[in-house]
């Protein structure tokens, strides 16, 4: 039996803090105690990127720490001769088409438990939890086999549909989390007005959920971007391939072209990092609102 949530009572607003509050001693905390940590960390982070920015604009056979002269030879190499631009086309798709489907799919799931009350609910979210805890490793198996009698071996559809399986009980939970943060009494306001469910959903509550949203298909879109395993098992023609799978043919027994490499990293991180950019302010916004409740 299926049963609609009641709305919450409201809250009692806390009291606010006393003008005259006794400070204590470690909310005054030297800054170099600060400054040190954080740049040892700036700077753990941010060595590595050099060297890979190094490997990537200096001539081959080159040893000097500073990448000059510079050349972009290995990005033309990577980028015309390993067909990277096939493989950069292919990863949009499939992070692009798993966003939209993650997304969609979550939506609607997480609206149902936010706002529903049903038999073994409690149950069906410990199950979306524990799912978390299973590789994607155990998956390819039966994916494989379920792709191959729908005859989708080889194809974009198929790393696409298992990038949203696998992003779908996360995505759920967070949206379901967000939407107990909109208040009820907005949706009865708009059924009192005349609107229908979907309509108050549509222009009340799905305005509200733009962070929740940002977050949950950047998220989604990412993990498709940069998912070597899904790729690799269920992808065997070249042109279907995606970056991870190009990145690893740069690799070979017997050598590695490190500038070959080095400019495949590149080119694959900088469009996570432009897009990150760009919506880093609603990616925190949304993922914190959408553990607060669950």
């Amino acid at each position: 039996m299926i049963t609609e949530i009641a709305p919450a009572p409201e809250r009692v607003a806390a009291e606010p803090a006393r003008p005259g509050r006794r400070r204590r001693a470690w909310d005054e905390v030297p800054r170099w105690q600060i400054y040190v940590p954080l740049t040892v960390y700036l700077l753990f982070t941010l060595i590595p990127f050099y060297w890979i920015l190094l490997f990537a604009l200096r001539p081959a056979g080159s040893t000097s720490l500073v990448p000059w002269p510079m050349t972009f030879e290995h990005f033309e190499k990577v980028w015309t001769e390993r067909s990277f631009g096939t493989y950069f086309t292919n990863s949009v798709y499939v992070g692009l088409a798993t966003l939209v489907l993650t997304t969609v799919v979550a939506l609607a799931g997480g609206y149902a438990l936010a706002r529903f009350d049903f038999r073994l609910k409690r149950g069906f979210m410990l199950a979306l939890l524990c799912s978390q805890f299973v590789p994607g490793a155990l998956l390819l198996v039966p994916l494989f086999q379920i792709f191959a009698k729908l005859s989708m071996i080889n194809s974009l559809g198929s790393v696409i549909i298992a990038e949203t399986v696998f992003q779908l009980p996360l995505s759920m939970i967070l949206i379901s989390g967000f939407i107990r943060n909109v208040p009820y009494s907005l949706e009865e306001a708009a059924w009192v007005d005349g609107c229908n469910r979907f309509t108050a959903f549509r222009i009340v509550v799905l305005p509200l959920l733009r962070p929740g949203l940002i977050a949950v298909g950047s998220f989604a879109f990412v993990h498709a971007w940069n998912h070597f395993l899904f790729a690799l098992m269920f992808l065997s023609d070249q042109s279907k391939q995606t970056i991870p799978v190009g990145l690893n043919t740069l690799m070979s027994a017997d050598s590695v072209d490190l500038g070959a490499l080095a400019a495949g990293g590149i080119v694959a991180a900088v469009p996570v990092v432009i897009v990150f950019a760009f919506i880093q302010k609603w990616l925190i916004t949304g993922f914190s609102a959408g553990a607060v409740k669950g």
